[in-house]
């Protein structure tokens, strides 16, 4: 027996691309427009990447490590862990990957910090964006391909797109767990040696909340890394446009070394914001 139509499913859908097209229409050259500016920035970045030598870029993100974290060690360790990618033959499309990553990551703590905030700050903000946080973190993340290239074509524009909505929500989520959590009377501590409300923010919740939003760039981070293989699928280059040619080509070499770099950077970038974020709530002791 047939489940019982309430509306009119066919009808709805039509609805939903009448609306896109609309969009498409109406706003299809400020689109085009912000399309060319990201294109024009990522491959701005990805060229930088792509051309440097590679001992340098191995060098920067040594000092990077150390810069953070203080270990000398570790930070040798990070950069070596880097050359792996090299030495399987893939570092040209392993900066393709990087350059993608590093930039979807950098526009979702530009978006998302400021909103952890306000969330922290702002019940009523929290209320309305808790659902759409809900939302973005259980749907499926090829859904998220269909309205991206619907409004921004195939290309790199769109598999940034895409992956900074995929990768965001936990860094707002962990950026207002970590706001609310600051003791309140250490804000009332605060308010009584005379802080306005921007010395209470900037001095004191989000020094204390920095441990919850590095978490949360961590968490972003990886999220970021997770979504190359279904970028490569309307543009994006680097490795998961490898692994998705061993897919398809039934190369199976060729997708796992592939696959093994998308590691190698996901535990590179994983134990350095880890490690940065225990120095942190050990007090910058280390």
């Amino acid at each position: 027996m047939a489940f019982p139509e309430l509306f009119n499913p066919a009808g709805m859908r039509k609805g939903i691309d009448s609306f896109v097209d609309t969009i498409v229409t109406r706003y299809g050259d400020s689109l085009g427009a912000l399309s060319d500016h990201f294109e024009r920035w990522l491959s701005w970045f990805e060229k930088l990447l792509r051309t440097s030598p590679w001992w340098a870029v191995v060098l920067v993100v040594v000092l990077i490590a150390w810069g953070l974290t203080r270990r000398l060690g570790f930070s040798i360790l990070m950069g070596a862990m880097l050359c792996i990618i090299g030495l399987l033959g893939l570092w040209d499309a392993g900066m393709q990957t990087l350059a993608l990553m590093l930039m979807a990551t950098f526009l979702s703590v530009i978006i998302g910090i400021p909103v952890g905030i306000l969330m922290g700050r702002v019940d009523w903000v929290r209320a309305v964006l808790h659902p759409v946080l809900d939302v973005m973190q259980t749907m499926p993340s090829f859904v998220y391909l269909i309205p991206v290239v619907m409004l921004f074509g195939l290309g790199k524009t769109a598999a940034l797109i895409a992956t900074i909505i995929y990768a965001v929500a936990p860094l707002i989520r962990l950026t207002d767990l970590g706001i609310r959590l600051v003791d309140r009377e250490v804000l009332e501590a605060a308010r009584a040696y005379g802080a306005n409300t921007w010395q209470q923010l900037f001095g004191v919740q989000i020094p204390l909340a920095l441990p919850n939003i590095m978490a949360g760039i961590n968490q972003t981070t990886m999220m970021a890394l997770a979504m190359v293989v279904i970028a490569s699928m309307i543009g994006a280059t680097g490795l998961g446009h490898e692994v998705l040619l061993g897919i398809n080509r039934l190369e199976v070499g060729r997708g796992l070394m592939a696959g093994a770099s998308i590691v190698v950077l996901a535990i590179l970038f994983d134990r350095i914001t880890q490690a940065y974020g225990h120095r942190q709530r050990k007090g910058g002791a280390h």
